[in-house]
């Protein structure tokens, strides 16, 4: 399955920035918000299944992706510090691939392909005396976060006995004294092992005792007596995969620290992506020691970002990592870990990888080049990628040069934000966008310039509720807070007008069920005196609302 932990195959629900809404107004844009909104409208009942079919509807469906599922990399051949070529296996089909490419990017999280390719690596917890971090232990030791498996429940007409395997451990309220037992229509990420073991070596070990733990948790609810709510309750599923955390990490030219989470970060020229969910620790004994908490959490101050000096190998010239095995300390990788951070990671290194090979780069060499490092981050940008105290800048963009009006403008919304380079808000605040009463007559924004211009591509950046949270999960209480629907505040129908130097107008698209925050539009390119964007119909908000307008010659290249 597409999705690693997020998939049918474990089913964690995708966390990150906004911390389960705390940080309102933080949740990631680009590739996962696009994600998150395709299945919010066309899985509103929330199936696992579902959500892996829409990845591998995407994946299938772009042309440049060759898609080798059941597969794992076994092997790679190095030579002067560079990856010459890997390989991988399918024994489903009895087939090895040899796969020669010029970058290479490990988003394996255990970091195979590094250690194929002898890269640098670390592996468990930092003393505090090393990079100085207050959070991290006081002797250096090999231990890690361990892995969990989780269970989904269903509420069914009639009692629904349950009787364990004889495996099962034995769960008393003493096991549970940390550990909450509230609902449990999904469970628990607590149920947590392999910290003190090698969360992969000894994998399938793991498997059977959180196994064994899942289901005397399980028996605990059922039959202890404590909890007789849960007479017609009965397992729907049960994990196989151990969802893991943590393994090894790959050593970058820069490692992340506590310290650059913290405020570090600014002095950082490279970054690429954004993180900000809490120094998240739990006990590497996890569920073997009920004595303990099984997390401590620690908020962050602000969001921060990550460095493109983070993400690719210190010794492997042309390798890249994504996800969890990126470069950083035990510290640091507690809060860099979650799967909508990496994901922002995925983004921006698949952008970084692109622009190396095009340019015949290393990632290094990309870094370094501070016209070529721009030229990524405004990319980013333009793919609603967020980098913190970096605005759109970017010189091929007309609309920058336009004057903008607009039918009407609703508090401080006014229309001159949709060019102000900014693209998301604080809840409560219209800084960064221009909204307006829809109405019968609906409500138009509009970029008038000097001069004609060129335009054959118009981009637009919508609204769509980021001061909320939107992920699938399997739990009531986290899914209480999303709208598995199309988001309100997002513009439905709208239309793109041009009128040339004469006022001569012509429709250049039209559109009548979006739910998309970014939407390009490519047409014949016009001679432009100016643009508009009308917005006949939101999905229910009395407001259309529009963060950038953004407007190109042609659609523009990496």
């Amino acid at each position: 399955r597409l999705g690693g932990n997020a998939s049918s195959e474990v089913r964690m629900h995708i966390v990150g920035a906004d911390t389960h809404g705390s940080r309102a107004g933080w949740r990631e844009g680009g590739i996962i918000e696009e994600l998150r909104l395709e299945d919010a409208v066309h899985n509103p009942h929330r199936a696992w299944e579902l959500w892996d079919l829409m990845l591998y509807d995407k994946i299938v469906s772009e042309p440049n992706i060759q898609l080798l599922l059941d597969s794992s990399i076994y092997a790679a051949q190095t030579k002067d510090g560079r990856i010459e070529h890997a390989m991988v296996r399918c024994d489903k089909t009895e087939h090895l691939y040899r796969v020669t490419a010029k970058i290479y990017c490990d988003c394996t999280g255990d970091a195979r392909l590094a250690l194929e390719a002898g890269a640098e690596m670390r592996r468990g917890r930092e003393a505090i005396s090393e990079f100085d971090e207050s959070h991290a232990v006081e002797v250096a030791d090999g231990r890690t976060q361990g892995s969990s498996i989780l269970f989904t429940s269903r509420k069914h007409d009639r009692p629904i006995p349950f009787k364990p395997p004889v495996w099962a451990r034995k769960i008393t309220q003493e096991h549970l004294k940390f550990r909450g037992v509230h609902s449990w229509e999904y469970g628990y990420w607590w149920i947590e092992l392999g910290g003190m073991y090698d969360t992969i070596r000894d994998n399938e070990e793991l498997r059977f005792e959180l196994l064994s733990v899942v289901l005397g948790v399980w028996d605990y609810i059922k039959n202890s007596g404590n909890h007789p709510d849960s007479a017609n309750w009965a397992l729907e599923t049960v994990g196989m995969i151990p969802g893991k955390r943590e393994s090894r990490r790959i050593v970058g030219d820069h490692l992340n620290t506590q310290a650059d989470l913290e405020g570090g970060w600014r002095n950082m020229p490279d970054g690429v992506a954004i993180g900000g969910w809490p120094f998240d620790e739990h006990p590497p004994e996890g569920f073997d020691a009920p004595d303990k908490a099984p997390y401590r959490s620690i908020r962050i101050p602000e969001v921060y970002n990550l460095p493109l000096g983070s993400m690719y190998s210190k010794n492997i010239a042309n390798l890249m990592m994504a996800g969890r095995n990126i470069s950083n300390t035990h510290v640091a990788f507690t809060s860099t870990r979650v799967m909508a951070t990496c994901s922002v990671i995925g983004q921006a290194v698949g952008t970084a990888a692109a622009s190396c090979v095009r340019h015949n780069l290393t990632p290094r060499q990309l870094r370094d080049d501070s016209t070529r490092l721009r030229h990524l981050q405004q990319t980013l940008l333009r793919d609603d990628q967020s980098i913190r105290n970096i605005r759109n800048e970017d010189p091929l963009d007309l609309a920058r040069s336009a004057t903008v009006h607009a039918s009407l403008s609703f508090a401080d919304a006014q229309p001159h934000h949709v060019i102000d380079g900014e693209v998301r808000d604080a809840p409560g605040r219209w800084d960064h966008r221009w909204s307006a009463p829809v109405g019968d007559e609906g409500a138009w924004i509009e970029l008038v310039w000097d001069q004609p211009q060129t335009i054959g591509h118009v981009q637009i950046t919508f609204d769509t509720g980021f001061h909320r949270q939107l992920t699938l999960t399997a739990s009531d209480g986290h899914s209480n807070t999303t709208i598995r629907a199309p988001q309100p505040e997002t513009a439905k129908a709208y239309r793109i007008t041009a009128a040339d130097a004469g006022g001569r107008e012509v429709e250049l698209a039209s559109v009548t069920d979006n739910y998309q925050r970014l939407r390009r539009h490519d047409f014949d390119p016009v001679e432009a005196k100016s643009i508009r964007i009308h917005v006949s119909e939101t999905h229910g908000d009395d407001l259309a609302r529009i963060y950038e307008i953004r407007c190109y010659a042609k659609r523009p290249e990496l």
